[in-house]
């Protein structure tokens, strides 16, 4: 099966900078290069299997197709849509998080 780019939206990019960014200042870089690399590890799982995201908050915000996966290390979750030719990250979300609220304003 061939891999799909993934491809994130900015409020996605944003959630990844904001994480980076905690990690930073209250662990230290080595901690935030492994939240980077363990984000890394999950955008090839859903690039070569995007089916196997959950679909738990499809249902909750109505959104039919959206997946996510969660982090091995780290609480995160990736929130992505399935497209023909690419995978469509539309945030990363802690996973403490109010979820559904915070998909329902991820317009862009």
């Amino acid at each position: 099966m061939a891999t799909k780019a993934i491809i994130p939206r900015s409020v996605a990019l944003r959630d990844i900078e904001d994480a980076v960014d905690y990690y930073v200042r209250e662990a230290g870089s080595h901690v935030a290069l492994a939240y980077v690399e363990d984000l890394q590890n999950a955008y090839k799982l859903i690039a070569s299997h995007p089916a196997s995201g959950s679909l738990r908050f499809a249902y909750e915000i109505g959104l039919p197709g959206l997946r996510n996966v969660q982090l091995k290390r780290y609480p995160y979750l990736i929130f992505y849509l399935e497209q023909p030719d690419h995978i469509d990250v539309w945030r990363v979300l802690h996973a403490k998080r109010d979820i559904p609220a915070w998909l329902q304003n991820s317009s862009s």
